[in-house]
């Protein structure tokens, strides 16, 4: 969700999601894939992996799926999309939106972020992240990850503006999160990024706070299929997804001195997915 900008952040400290700071960083070796310690609603740290050697041959960005796979991740999130979320009046936020904010990005995305609800310039766009905190997000994932934003998958839990930005109600969260758990199931990204503390409380079924629970590696059980026509890929049941909490680009255009913390959590995303990792 868009949030007004704290115009001091160009005094701030070093933003390490800048692309000179960057782009011109040393490569570092990356740890091998770590196993996820099973926690949903707690805390479950992982220790810092020994250093090895970087992976020999090219990253691999996206999942290797083959083109008709691709072609019915496609179809099958556009029939959610165009047929029933563009008409959704699950609840009270749909009387105020301009347009519905579905999700963009690859079908066979291995990291898929999740953010809490469209914002002044989504709604006005129908597309997820475009405004200032979109900007920074895609600093995080180009800049920082070395990643095109097109490899990504980049949705919120709620599919409509909620008015003058505020933090979406249980009852918005519980009417829409159902549209949330189906685009996973069609992508069936490798890792899940939670941006802030209403993404990461809805998937984790959690209370605790985003500073309790960011910075450590925690598991998404993907709900059952429905057995909707939409849901590609066949029905089976789905292991359990490797979820990373951070702070939300919005927080971080206020308070740019938690640059740092998120920078750390996105490295440890970077680690396991075998991405080379750059450090100032």
């Amino acid at each position: 969700m868009s949030a007004p900008t704290d115009h001091s952040i160009a005094d701030a400290l070093r933003d390490r999601f800048e692309s000179d700071a960057i782009l011109g960083a040393r490569v570092l070796p990356i740890a091998p894939r770590q196993p996820v310690t099973p926690a949903r609603g707690a805390a479950a740290r992982s220790g810092t992996p020994a250093r090895q050697n970087a992976p020999a041959g090219p990253v691999r960005r996206i999942a290797s799926i083959s083109e008709s796979e691709h072609v019915a991740r496609s179809s099958a999130l556009a029939v959610i999309d165009d047929g029933e979320v563009k008409s959704c009046a699950k609840c009270g936020l749909h009387a105020g939106r301009t347009k519905t904010v579905f999700g963009v990005g690859s079908p066979a995305a291995r990291v898929m972020f999740v953010g809490e609800a469209p914002g002044f310039n989504e709604d006005q766009q129908g597309i997820p992240f475009v405004g200032e905190a979109g900007n920074l997000l895609t600093k995080m994932i180009e800049a920082g990850m070395g990643l095109n934003r097109d490899d990504v998958y980049i949705c919120n839990v709620i599919k409509c503006r909620p008015p003058n930005n505020r933090t979406p109600a249980p009852d918005e969260i519980h009417a829409c999160k159902d549209y949330l758990y189906r685009q996973i199931r069609i992508i069936r990204p490798e890792v899940i990024v939670a941006l802030g503390a209403p993404a990461t409380q809805t998937l984790l079924e959690t209370k605790l706070g985003i500073t309790k629970l960011r910075g450590q590696w925690h598991e998404f059980r993907v709900p059952a299929a429905r057995g909707d026509a939409s849901e590609a890929s066949g029905d089976e049941a789905l292991p359990p997804i490797p979820l990373m909490p951070t702070f939300h680009p919005a927080y971080l255009l206020r308070s740019p001195s938690e640059k740092g913390k998120a920078w750390e959590d996105i490295q440890q995303v970077m680690q396991r997915l075998g991405l080379p990792i750059r450090r100032t």
